[in-house]
């Protein structure tokens, strides 16, 4: 049986360490960065609290063409459809723009949800460990401290079960097309990976953000699991547009994951809709 390697990610007092940071953006996605970084003020005005990257441009393993920029928004007020739609807006320009990127995604959220006890797990937890800041005042200055245990792995990825109807849903809607279906498979088997891996984490006692090392990881806990694993951490690079493939996510391997999450560290706190 494959032995897990030891550890990492973390700082010298066994706390998660920020994995990302802006001296490792590499060279061909700075100028999209850069604009990023001058436009959200524009966009956004004095709504704006704070902006972050994550994602790999921050992390310095984006592809040229293929990596998409990923953002995440913090608002002084709730966002509203406005928001939304300038978001989008933003985002579409950024897209157009810079070919080195393969499209954007902004999430928005504001200041008192993300400093929020409900969230301190989860989107707390994502905004000091896996962003980096780009504009504004960084919320990882008043968030804790984080560690590889159990109720951060229920807090994060402990909504399996209520997440599989919703994908069976967008899978009947999607148009029957391998192209329509593509994004869809890299979608869920990127999730799937992640809450395979947190799954184990606590066991492991480390972090990191590698689909293939991510699910190498889990392999060594759940053999009998982990070539579907490492299957679907492949397909979250390279994805296709395989019906079946969806299908074993939402009839197989996600009602197992979601059970097994729940029998090792519970269901997450509900959220409001």
């Amino acid at each position: 049986m494959w032995t897990p390697p030891p550890p990492k990610g973390l700082d010298a007092d066994g706390c998660l360490a920020r994995e990302g940071s802006l001296a490792r953006v590499q060279t061909r996605f700075r100028p999209v960065v850069a604009a990023a970084r001058d436009r959200l003020p524009e966009v956004f005005g004095a709504r704006l609290h704070s902006a972050y990257l994550y994602g790999s441009i921050p992390r310095g393993t984006a592809r040229v063409g293929r990596s998409d920029l990923d953002l995440l928004v913090a608002l002084r007020e709730e966002p509203g459809d406005a928001d939304r739609a300038d978001a989008r807006a933003l985002g579409q320009a950024l897209d157009g723009e810079f070919p080195e990127i393969d499209g954007v995604g902004t999430l928005l959220y504001s200041r008192a949800r993300l400093l929020s006890e409900l969230e301190t797990h989860d989107l707390g937890w994502f905004v000091a460990c896996l962003s980096t800041r780009l504009v504004g005042e960084d919320l990882a200055r008043l968030l804790p401290r984080y560690r590889p245990d159990s109720l951060l792995a229920r807090e994060t990825n402990g909504d399996l079960a209520l997440l599989l109807p919703r994908w069976r849903e967008r899978i009947a809607g999607t148009e029957d097309s391998d192209v329509a279906r593509r994004p869809l498979v890299r979608f869920m088997s990127r999730h799937l990976v992640r809450t395979g891996f947190t799954l184990v984490m606590p066991r492991w006692g480390g972090w990191t953000s590698d689909l293939a090392e991510m699910a190498a990881i889990f392999g060594a806990y759940y053999p009998t699991r982990a070539e579907r694993m490492r299957a679907a951490a492949a397909l979250g690079h390279e994805p296709t547009g395989d019906r079946a493939v969806l299908r074993a996510y939402v009839d197989d391997l996600g009602p197992w994951l979601a059970e097994e999450y729940a029998r090792v560290h519970g269901v997450k706190a509900p959220r409001p809709d």
